[in-house]
């Protein structure tokens, strides 16, 4: 199959902020057809059966990842967005919902979970 036929597959895991960002990027970017979404609940017979499948392609199955191209897989968000935004000619800096997601949202999550590492790594230094 030729790379302009081939529809990039994206493994999505629920409640995933990560793979949050990449399905909001999806949306708003009006991308949905363009590509395969494998949705799964942590947990589930889904998920097992799709880390069996991403096994052989990844050094370590983590999620979101994403088949972008055939034998290409990526596993960050951000590469993943990029890869697709770069596709699909849409830039992200356009895309408000995404945008407020991004720079809102996520990045106080990401820094609350940083702050959280940090105090569980001096409390288990005392």
């Amino acid at each position: 199959m030729s790379d302009h036929l081939f529809k990039p597959v994206l493994y999505l895991k629920e409640n995933c902020p990560f793979c949050l960002k990449i399905r909001i990027f999806v949306l708003e970017a009006d991308i949905s057809d363009d590509v395969q979404i494998r949705d799964f609940a942590p947990g589930s017979e889904d998920e097992n059966v799709i880390r069996a499948e991403l096994l052989p392609h990844l050094d370590k199955v983590s999620f979101p990842a994403g088949q972008l191209q055939p034998g290409r897989y990526a596993t960050e968000s951000d590469d993943i967005v990029a890869f697709l935004a770069a596709r699909s000619g849409r830039d992200t800096a356009a895309i408000p919902v995404y945008r407020n997601y991004v720079d809102g949202i996520f990045a106080t999550a990401m820094k609350l979970w940083k702050e959280n590492q940090d105090l569980k790594k001096a409390a288990s230094a005392t």
